[in-house]
């Protein structure tokens, strides 16, 4: 039996969980669709891109509903939409039919995220928050793992339509224990909070640098992961082999998370971010370069390790840059704005794909990005929770 500090640690987690194997799922599935309905790269790159453009909507839609209706209902809610959706994708009889179903389906895993980050900010605080943020971000690590169990084992003996139904099924399971999330704390006023409110002069810096660093994080992770069984096979490695790759490689990202987590309050959050962001682009520059079994698995880890670990870290800065009464709105018209780059990079990947350009050109591309990113961080976020002498937060609660 788990204390009431970790309950909801793991009721909250399982937003995490379902939508990295949401995203896992569709990485394993693009290459067999790609077979089945003889698609392009380009038409491959537009069936990644449809879930992050319902995101777009779902993430900022939902993160002002949690303001002003509170966070319980909404999580529920967008965890309903995210099961019709996976239903409906198993009788999907074309393409197109299939690019409406995500599109619906990225509503409400668009709509998660935020909201449930919000809901880990609200009842911790300082030092514990961060940690349970990045914790909390640790179950998309234990989402991409059973996807990838899934897809190794299950998908090559019942087909993809059938695995997406056993993924949809689970959801019944977070339904239940959502049931028990705790009500909004009373602290919270009534608010009609509005996005106009982000862009005031008190809160538009930290929204303009927030949401062009969760850009670019969400441009370059889902851009390089969501392709990433499709390039291994493109190097020469059977589908079956892509999955179990992928599969070694996403161990990688617990430690990733769980060492972020330790670093909160032994440094400030802006300084995690910054270490996990440079260790990011070290690890594109080797996987580029990677032409043995060993090389690709070994790169492949360290880009899990780092790249994950930077969107923990991310996660746990974002929502203390918004006072509480907006930070629903904040948080998720940071990563909605962010989704805009979850929808650029498959895309722009397919794309560049279309054109012949090798593989090491495409990741040049990503380096740029994060190197931007990296530069955003260095000189414009402040991190507002200065940490104390041995780890420790002025937040009683801590």
């Amino acid at each position: 039996m788990f204390s009431k500090t970790y309950r909801l640690l793991f009721i909250v987690g399982t937003a995490w969980l379902f939508d990295a194997m949401d995203v896992a799922m569709l990485s394993f599935i693009m290459p067999l669709l790609k077979t089945e309905w003889s698609l392009s790269p380009l038409q491959l790159g537009t069936v990644s891109a449809a879930t992050s453009v319902g995101m777009i909507f779902g993430a900022v839609i939902c993160g002002i509903l949690a303001d002003r209706f509170g966070r319980k209902h909404v999580l529920i809610y967008t965890l309903m939409l995210f099961s019709l959706g996976n239903l409906l994708l198993t009788v999907a009889p074309n393409v197109n039919v299939f690019i409406l179903i995500r599109f619906i389906t990225g509503i409400g895993l668009g709509g998660e995220l935020p909201v449930a980050a919000t809901v880990i900010a609200d009842h911790y605080h300082g030092t514990q928050q961060s940690r349970m943020l990045v914790l909390a971000d640790s179950f998309w690590a234990i989402g991409w793992l059973l996807a990838s169990v899934l897809s190794f084992y299950v998908m090559p003996l019942v087909g993809w339509r059938v695995t997406v139904l056993l993924t949809a099924v689970t959801v019944l399971y977070a339904l239940m224990m959502r049931r028990h999330l705790p009500v909004d704390q009373p602290s919270v006023a009534p608010a009609r909070p509005s996005y106009k409110v982000l862009w005031q002069p008190a809160y538009r810096k930290q929204t303009l640098l927030l949401s062009a660093l969760w850009f670019i994080v969400m441009l370059t992770y889902y851009g390089m992961f969501l392709w990433l069984p499709s390039i291994l096979v493109m190097r020469g490695f059977t589908i079956v082999h892509s999955f179990g790759y992928t599969l070694l490689i996403t161990v990688a990202q617990l430690p990733g998370y769980y060492l972020a987590a330790y670093l909160m309050g032994k440094l400030q959050r802006k300084t995690v971010l910054l270490i996990y962001l440079v260790g990011t682009v070290i690890s594109v520059l080797a996987f580029s370069v990677a032409n043995s079994d060993l090389t690709v698995l070994a790169s492949g880890a360290w880009l899990s390790f780092f790249d994950l670990g930077a969107w923990g870290t991310l996660i746990a800065l974002t929502p203390g840059q918004f006072p509480q009464a907006i930070r629903g709105t904040g948080m998720g018209t940071a990563q909605s704005i962010g989704r805009i780059g979850a929808t650029i990079g498959p895309y722009m990947v397919g794309l560049l794909l279309q054109f012949k350009l090798p593989l090491t050109a495409i990741l040049s591309v990503f380096i740029g990005f994060l190197i931007i990113g990296i530069a955003l961080l260095a000189f414009g976020v402040h991190d507002t929770a200065p940490v104390l002498k041995g780890g420790l937060s002025h937040d009683p609660n801590d």
